[in-house]
């Protein structure tokens, strides 16, 4: 990976990051025309098709027109559906339209882009440039809410106005990232069958536990910043600030942590993360006694998760066979995706019907759930080392 060439991927991939960041401004946009959160719930279910989609597409035509190619597919399709929120009602013909392009779009690049980096990387670096392009994601998609509730507050634009901006910024993400693909051809190539022809060989490894992890990791992700603006509405505190220190924290714990998570025991490192994340969704409960418990929040969720995510994606690459890597990837993103995109239609539903309580409870079960399987996946190791 020459650096040069990781420039235009690192580019690419914070852009895109913004367009799937985008869809945190969906309860807030919905809400401006008169819907409610339901209607962002069906939007992100709409989304998993489009996802479900993509994967076998991606699956396909990866290895005959290259992974990075299908990433800067993915992220003009992201920008397509982004912009296309700002004109289609949810309750018209067309309303399916943006959702299906948004899934479609963030689901090709989040399994093209990740396939692209394993092809020009070794084993030995690959964990060093899932932590930069995870902390380059993370920036992007946190990033861009916490700027556009500050120039909606401060300089009174409208959210069309900023689905429009990030939806251009996906079009010249898409750019970049074709240009990644013509200047650094795949270096380490090998064989793949269909992913869905791979899922028992998959299963039978430790990767079934990190797919596991992330569905529920996504999850927790979706539910607090999908739905923040509701969550803090009626107390002193602003959904930009969960949405700034969430940002600023990923970004300076992957800084200074990310070199150390690398070298130590991937077990231990997963358990003391995703107890992290479990501190910051329990933190959301006093939101309401205090605000000082927002930010607190959005230090440890940062922290947890921010982390969490490329150790669980590493772990799912490095416990695949070269020859199931793709589908082991697949399934990472498939479990992703029905958590990111899929919560949110529960998650609504039970805001609107149960109120905030049982919507933070739920995610705080999905959490723990996270960590529980973290503990069993290593249990699982130990009795094979026993049965040696």
């Amino acid at each position: 990976m020459q650096p040069f060439n990781a420039l235009f991927v690192i580019l690419g991939t914070l852009l895109t990051a913004s367009g799937y960041g985008a869809t945190f401004l969906l309860s807030m946009h919905f809400r401006s025309i008169g819907g409610t959160d339901l209607d962002t719930g069906t939007a992100l279910a709409e989304a998993v098709i489009g996802t479900f989609v993509s994967f076998p597409l991606v699956d396909w035509f990866a290895p005959r027109i290259g992974a990075a190619r299908l990433s800067a597919l993915g992220a003009l399709c992201l920008g397509a559906g982004i912009a296309a929120f700002t004109v289609t009602l949810p309750a018209s013909a067309g309303g399916i339209v943006p959702g299906f392009l948004v899934g479609f779009g963030w689901g090709a690049f989040s399994l093209a882009a990740p396939m692209a980096l394993a092809e020009r990387t070794t084993q030995s670096d690959r964990g060093v440039w899932f932590m930069r392009f995870g902390t380059v994601q993370m920036v992007g998609i946190g990033a861009c809410p916490a700027l556009a509730a500050l120039a909606i507050r401060s300089l009174h634009w409208t959210v069309g106005a900023v689905l429009l901006i990030v939806a251009g910024l996906c079009m010249i993400a898409s750019l970049l990232l074709e240009l990644f693909a013509r200047f650094s051809p795949r270096a380490n190539s090998h064989p793949q069958k269909p992913w869905v022809f791979n899922t028992g060989a998959v299963v039978r490894t430790r990767a079934a536990y990190s797919i596991a992890m992330i569905a529920l990791c996504a999850c927790v992700f979706s539910g607090l910043l999908t739905f923040q603006m509701s969550l803090v509405q009626g107390t002193a505190s602003h959904a930009g600030t969960f949405f700034s220190f969430y940002t600023v924290t990923v970004i300076v714990a992957r800084w200074l942590l990310g070199r150390l998570v690398i070298s130590s025991p991937r077990g231990l490192t997963t358990k003391l993360v995703l107890v992290l994340m479990v501190l910051g969704v329990a933190a959301m409960f006093a939101v309401p006694y205090h605000t000082m418990f927002h930010p607190v929040s959005a230090v440890l969720f940062g922290t947890g998760y921010g982390l969490a995510y490329p150790v669980i994606q590493e772990q799912t690459v490095n416990d695949s066979d070269a020859l199931h890597r793709h589908a082991a990837l697949t399934w990472f993103i498939v479990a992703y995706s029905l958590g990111a995109f899929g919560f949110p239609a529960v998650g609504g539903w039970v805001l609107v019907h149960m109120g905030r309580g049982a919507l933070i409870a739920l995610i705080a079960v999905c959490a723990l759930a996270a960590l529980l399987l973290s503990i069993l996946r290593d249990r699982r190791n130990l009795a094979a080392a026993f049965s040696r």
